[in-house]
């Protein structure tokens, strides 16, 4: 085929052009972004969907109307925060309920481990843990359903390195973990984020994200947990670490404490949110 005159100019703009976005959505985050039940009441989901956010997550309660209301606006309900009790001998909340519930949803359920018998991060509860979570992992897959945990600070699971042990043990492909930007830096995790990534990537299953102030290990929550256009902290490498790695599941806004009101937080995190994909984008040029 041959093109003459404006015909051949205008091919050659189609070209150029159609490079340029390929190369642009090649760059930018393929991840869904979501806002945590912290800083996003279901009051709030109109404004979600109006400003891009793929959904959020909820708790036990009313979960199926909220899962509906979600689809009806086509959000998505990515998580359902609830936790478990383990003692010397019993390891309590296996939420067989809650797993029956979200049966064919895609819905992830995140579960926190707290305990008073044993010390935070210690494996010796994994002799009573491990064929506990067996047991609800299996129940979990029956339902289609998949369980991430969640990492908290001062709980039995406090750090990802805990979950990532954790999920080794139980050894179920349904069973994974989080990646909690506050929570980690909270326990003096900062500079060791990479390779916890890394150490994580084969059970990750969510991450959340905020912004904070670098070199604030061990000190507040104001600090720690602030909008993601606020902090000291660069969130670049962080994204670009899990880019690198081939993580392409949700991530999520934790908004925990946030002193601003809902709707603020969510529109000022948006607008930071793209920003780092604009930035991490320019990078890739």
């Amino acid at each position: 085929m041959k093109y003459t005159g404006n015909s051949f100019f205008l091919l050659i703009l189609v070209v150029a052009f159609s490079g340029e976005t390929a190369s642009g959505a090649e760059s930018s985050l393929p991840n869904p972004f979501f806002a945590m039940d912290t800083c996003a009441p279901t009051t709030q989901m109109d404004l979600l969907k109006e400003l891009g956010y793929s959904g959020f997550s909820w708790a036990p309660g009313n979960i199926d109307k909220v899962i509906q209301d979600a689809k009806t606006r086509g959000l998505k309900v990515f998580s359902v925060y609830t936790g478990s009790k383990l003692g010397k001998e019993k390891f309590e909340g296996n939420h067989e309920s809650t797993i029956a519930s979200l049966k064919g949803t895609d819905v992830i359920i995140w579960l926190t481990i707290v305990s008073k018998d044993y010390v935070k991060s210690s494996p010796d509860g994994d002799t009573v843990a491990i064929p506990a979570l067996q047991v609800m992992a299996d129940n979990a897959a029956s339902n289609n359903v998949r369980i991430a945990l969640y990492p908290h600070t001062g709980f039995w699971v406090e750090k990802v390195q805990d979950a990532v042990r954790v999920a080794k043990k139980v050894n179920r492909p349904n069973f994974g973990v989080t990646f909690n930007l506050c929570h980690c830096l909270m326990v003096g995790d900062e500079e060791k984020i990479p390779e916890l990534l890394t150490e994580a990537m084969p059970h990750l299953f969510l991450v959340t994200i905020n912004g904070a102030d670098t070199g604030a290990g061990r000190t507040k929550w104001d600090r720690l947990i602030r909008p993601l256009d606020e902090g000291t902290k660069d969130l670049l490498p962080i994204l670009k670490k899990l880019r690198e790695l081939g993580y392409h599941g949700p991530i999520g806004l934790q908004g925990y404490a946030v002193k601003l009101p809902a709707g603020e937080n969510i529109k000022r995190s948006w607008t930071a949110w793209q920003k780092l994909n604009e930035r991490l984008a320019k990078e890739n040029k």
